[in-house]
């Protein structure tokens, strides 16, 4: 494990980060990591990142001479992405990661499936419109009454939810059948999830919020 941490950490990676963004990241997730060339827009926008994980095929040798050379943690494999990596090598009660969204399509599925892979570490992806991240067994999401929510199902999943406009109890939810978008919370949502197949979809004002109820959440996934 190359960061072991006792307290949430913020992963950057390559997509669009601006510095209010980052900002509100590390008010939640204080300590700093990057994904290859996330080094880069950590450095432009004030954050050093203690370590950077990745194949390094997108990290500039400008962001290179920046960083000590013991935070640089080269993995070549070609079979992984560098979100892979990160969620391999990385364990912390809560992972925010910025710039996972926006850029290309292909690379948010991409982050979407690490998400599911890697079903027992915590992790929110911050982008500017909305936020994503892997359900755990039980959730418990303060949100404001009106507050849009999607479900969005990876594989075959079911479950029981109390706060929303259209519950979910009953319900066989798959990524070829049916989904769950485009709900509304009629205050405070609990979930109970039978995979770790659901993403949950907010707005990304509901950052702080769904962060709280990552870290309350004591039900896991196990790591398989």
């Amino acid at each position: 494990m190359i960061v072991n941490a006792t307290e949430p950490v913020t992963l950057i990676g390559g997509a669009e980060v601006d510095k209010s963004m980052l900002d509100r990241a590390r008010a939640v997730a204080p300590r700093v990591i990057a994904a290859d060339g996330g080094a880069d827009a950590a450095l432009v926008n004030g954050a050093r990142p203690e370590a950077v994980i990745g194949d390094f095929d997108s990290l500039s040798d400008w962001a290179r001479g920046q960083l000590a050379p013991g935070s640089l943690h080269h993995i070549p494999d070609q079979d992984s992405t560098d979100f892979d990596k990160c969620m391999a090598n990385v364990a912390a009660p809560l992972i925010v990661g910025v710039g996972f969204s926006g850029a290309r399509l292909d690379h948010q599925l991409a982050a979407y499936n690490t998400l599911v892979r890697f079903a027992h570490r915590r992790c929110l992806l911050l982008g500017t419109e909305e936020l994503v991240f892997l359900a755990p067994p039980e959730l418990r999401l303060d949100l404001p009454e009106g507050c849009a929510v999607s479900l969005f199902p990876m594989g075959a999943v079911e479950g029981i939810s109390d706060g929303l406009k259209y519950a979910i109890n009953g319900l066989n939810f798959a990524p070829d059948g049916r989904v769950g978008t485009s709900n509304t919370a009629l205050g405070p949502v609990t979930l109970s999830l039978t995979a770790p197949k659901m993403l949950v979809i907010l707005p990304q004002t509901m950052m702080e919020r769904a962060a709280d109820a990552l870290l309350s959440s004591r039900a896991v996934w196990p790591d398989l």
